[in-house]
């Protein structure tokens, strides 16, 4: 599973859509077109495109926190708090998200799991000072037992770090990592799968994009998720795998706005069971449940 922080199915409109104004090799060369409001369904092959409710009948714009949770835990999040809530996970969401969580869940059935994001030291001195407002994937390794990778992981060629390539890493912390390209974190990712059952990356740099929070680095940034992804989806070994790309709400297909979006998530199956993922997932919370079912 690659979790990619709020992109959604906007409208196609070249002015404030950026896969309409930039284009998206992984959308045009894979599916031969770019999804929008009115074209929300693709199919090619193996791969399946299509939108995926992250509003889940509770008003207001769906928040990280709420959909999260949904995500992984397969609750209706927002409903049970009573609104959309995030960055963070909600409060009274914690023991459902111990309980229920999708790498539990695979851990229970005897299977082997990964969280392949590594962190910087700073965020290992944030946990020792006593701190523990986390986000929801963070939150939910801690509770299941999954290990967070640290920067001994990424040289070791174990992890990746949030932002792909490590380019962030050295320019913003100040460490002498090794630049790599987005295909070859594609190809590293791969490989790590390979030996797990459930493997999970999260890319949530979409999501500072919609807020326009590190606008300056735009162009970098959706070049190397797009090269990222168009990596994974066309050289995964689809006769053993099942890759699900996913997202907890709408943002950066919408840049008219510095707000999340009440559009459809995105979601693409590739591989192994795709189009039964595809015909099942229809909002959130069906996505941990579709996945143990037919991916354990």
């Amino acid at each position: 599973m690659i979790f990619i922080d709020g992109v959604g199915i906007g409208k196609k409109d070249p002015e404030y859509n950026p896969f309409f104004k930039y284009g998206f090799k992984t959308f045009e060369n894979i599916f031969g077109e770019i999804p929008h409001l009115k074209n929300q369904y693709l199919t090619k092959d193996e791969y399946y495109l299509f939108p995926t409710d992250a509003s889940l009948g509770v008003e207001g714009l769906p928040q990280s926190g709420t959909g999260q949770v949904s995500i992984f835990c397969g609750l209706n999040a927002p409903a049970f708090v009573g609104k959309h809530f995030g960055p963070f996970p909600y409060s009274t969401t914690i023991p459902i998200l111990e309980k229920d969580n999708i790498f539990k869940a695979y851990k229970d059935l005897g299977k082997s799991v990964s969280f392949v994001n590594a962190y910087p030291k700073i965020f290992f001195d944030y946990l020792e000072s006593g701190k523990t407002r986390l986000s929801t994937t963070t939150t939910m390794c801690r509770l299941a037992g999954v290990k967070l990778n640290t920067i001994s992981e990424i040289r070791k060629k174990r992890a990746l770090t949030a932002e792909i390539t490590n380019e962030r890493w050295n320019r913003k912390l100040k460490y002498q990592l090794k630049v790599i390209c987005p295909e070859t974190a594609a190809k590293r990712l791969l490989k790590i799968a390979y030996k797990h059952d459930f493997t999970l990356y999260e890319f949530f740099l979409t999501d500072h994009l919609g807020h326009r929070r590190i606008f300056d680095e735009f162009d970098t940034i959706y070049k190397n998720l797009d090269e990222f992804l168009y990596t994974i989806l066309t050289e995964v070994d689809n006769t053993n795998t099942t890759v699900i790309v996913c997202s907890d709400h709408g943002n950066i297909e919408d840049l008219s706005v510095k707000t999340h979006t009440t559009n459809p998530a995105l979601t693409i199956t590739a591989g192994l069971h795709a189009k039964e993922l595809a015909e099942e997932i229809k909002n959130l919370t069906n996505i941990k449940s579709t996945i143990i079912k037919y991916c354990t």
